[in-house]
């Protein structure tokens, strides 16, 4: 029920093309009744009068003239109604991309990515024949019925009676054979995101699969998953098929009755033999829109369990994890004072990561977020960029609640430095440029020098130009962190910079030089680092020990070794490993 609204809601936005869709079959429906007149005509005088070509050649070239005239019709229409729903899936697409845009890290972390890929493909794709081809016909076949029974019942009562009669079988026929189509076009398309799903998750990680010789179980497992597919898309032909047969022989078994009924109407002289041949070319056009409706309805099925997996898909994403949708004012162009005031956040289904958490991070300061991994450090920079709204408390920039804040300008002044590395498809000038806005060699060099990587573009047969694979196939740990860096450092026209931590996979003379940087950065900048590592630490001005969600503890890193507290057996734990 509620898939099949949210498809009506949609196809609110299609009414005036299927309004101009049903228009013209209106009009292909009227040019059927002047062409089966003259056909019926030409038909009676042969039979009657037996008349020759040339006597009926107005007739013949007026039934003529209207074939290429209904192709036309018929054409436009398609292109239309097509045009129309490919502009609709294709903006439901990209709006399903914006939300997992908008998401962002926090909201996508329980969503496999390859369930997502595949609802986003496979699901919108099967939303297409539905607004192009079933709603247009469900359209057909209320209008074409209702015209040709206004035309025939003056002429033929009893005809057009049984016409009419037996026109509601065959919709309810198809209601009847349907339902089981539809649940197995349900299971068909659960088991084709399971299998697109699986597919694309072990193609990610094939390298790792085979590193550990696992690839044959993922295989085995792939075809269990692929021959399940396959058995349940054959259900759903035959489920198909025995409904189109069901309709075929209602709408055969109906124009065999109005056949017999004429012919012997006519053997006894009660129903002239034009008006005879005109219902007789009329009745199969008459259940035609209703046939072809019938054929349509594994689309109204795909549709409708496209719809239920991408509600789904949109309710895994949680409203706990919704984006905050933000304001309109415009974020401050210097380093802001940003202040966290008794933070709440829960992943869905579990408990409270931060439990009233207060932060607060100065301009040209360094600040360090310290704690047991699982604390909650990382969602503290998923909040503060945007990607999710707290439970409870506020985040305040310069005094302003960041909700209040036009959230793409502040995005703009952050450089954010993700913990694990994306590395595109592309050479290493597009993996730098891909999240900059510097163009110029003199600003990658600088860079590429502060993080280290341009030893690395060095060492590169083809410098900036040499390929990189997704995954960053042919550099090491340390290189995609330095190349992680050199992105950082092209941002230099941000204001808030949130490090997670910096120097991993660096050896310590690599992390001094990085060290120094951020030190150097924050002159004109607030910076928030993520300290996995108590030796990144140090360098703060400023250091807050996260414990179950709540800061416990705050101070200068020497005044913290000094208190003995939480600070400190991190640090004695971290000296023991």
């Amino acid at each position: 029920m509620e898939a099949a609204a949210w498809l009506r809601g949609q196809a609110r936005t299609l009414r005036r093309p299927l309004a101009r869709v049903a228009g013209v079959t209106a009009l292909q429906a009227l040019l059927l009744v002047g062409q089966a007149w003259w056909l019926a005509d030409m038909l009676a005088a042969v039979v009657l009068r037996r008349a020759v070509f040339i006597d009926l050649r107005w007739q013949w070239i007026g039934a003529l003239s209207i074939v290429p005239l209904r192709f036309a019709l018929g054409v436009s229409a398609r292109r239309t109604a097509y045009a129309t729903a490919l502009n609709l899936t294709s903006r439901l697409r990209r709006a399903h991309l914006d939300t997992a845009r908008d998401l962002g890290p926090l909201g996508l972390r329980d969503v496999a990515s390859g369930e997502l890929l595949t609802g986003i493909v496979e699901g919108v794709d099967a939303l297409l024949p539905y607004y192009a081809r079933y709603l247009p016909q469900a359209g057909a076949a209320v209008i074409v019925p209702l015209l040709l029974a206004v035309v025939i019942l003056p002429l033929d009562w009893i005809s057009g009676l049984v016409l009419v009669l037996t026109a509601p079988l065959v919709p309810l026929f198809m209601i009847l054979v349907g339902n089981a189509a539809a649940r197995a076009s349900a299971r068909r398309l659960v088991q084709l995101r399971r299998l697109g799903a699986a597919m694309i998750d072990a193609l990610g990680g094939l390298s790792t699969l085979r590193q550990l010789g696992a690839a044959e179980r993922v295989a085995a497992r792939l075809d269990v998953v692929g021959k399940v597919y396959r058995d349940t898309s054959m259900q759903v032909l035959r489920v198909a098929f025995l409904s189109s047969l069901v309709l075929e022989f209602l709408a055969m078994v109906s124009i065999a009755v109005v056949a017999v009924l004429i012919g012997f109407r006519l053997l006894w002289s009660e129903l002239a033999l034009r008006e005879g041949l005109f219902v007789l070319l009329f009745a199969p056009e008459f259940y035609l829109p209703l046939r072809a409706l019938g054929a349509l309805r594994h689309a109204r099925d795909d549709a409708h369990a496209a719809a239920a997996n991408i509600l789904a898909l949109r309710q895994a994403c949680a409203p706990a994890t919704a984006p905050a949708v933000g304001g309109r004012r415009r974020p401050p162009a210097v380093a802001p004072t940003v202040a966290c005031i008794g933070l709440h956040y829960a992943y869905p289904h579990r408990q409270d990561v931060l439990r009233g958490l207060d932060l607060q991070l100065a301009p040209r300061t360094v600040t360090a977020l310290v704690g047991a991994t699982g604390g909650g450090k990382s969602t503290v920079l998923a909040l503060l960029q945007g990607f999710a709204r707290p439970r409870l408390g506020s985040i305040r920039v310069d005094g302003v609640d960041l909700a209040e804040l036009d959230l793409t300008a502040w995005r703009r002044r952050i450089a954010w430095l993700p913990q694990h590395t994306h590395v595109f498809d592309g050479t290493v000038a597009d993996n730098l440029l891909a999240e900059t806005s510097a163009s110029d060699a003199e600003s990658l060099a600088r860079a590429a020098c502060t993080s280290g990587f341009d030893t690395v573009v060095t060492r590169l047969p083809l410098g900036w130009r040499a390929p990189l694979g997704e995954r960053g196939v042919g550099l090491s740990g340390g290189e995609l962190q330095r190349l992680a860096l050199t992105r950082l450092w092209l941002r230099m026209d941000a204001r808030l910079l949130l490090l997670d931590e910096p120097t991993a996979h660096l050896d310590d003379d690599s992390a001094a030089t990085v060290h120094a940087a951020i030190r150097a950065a924050a002159a004109d900048k607030t910076v928030l680092l993520i300290a996995h590592r108590l030796q990144s630490a140090r360098l703060a001005d400023h250091v807050v020990v996260l414990q179950d969600g709540r800061a416990v503890e705050a101070g200068t890193p020497a005044q913290l070794l000094r208190a003995g507290g939480a600070y400190a057996r991190l640090q004695a734990a971290e000296a023991m490993q």
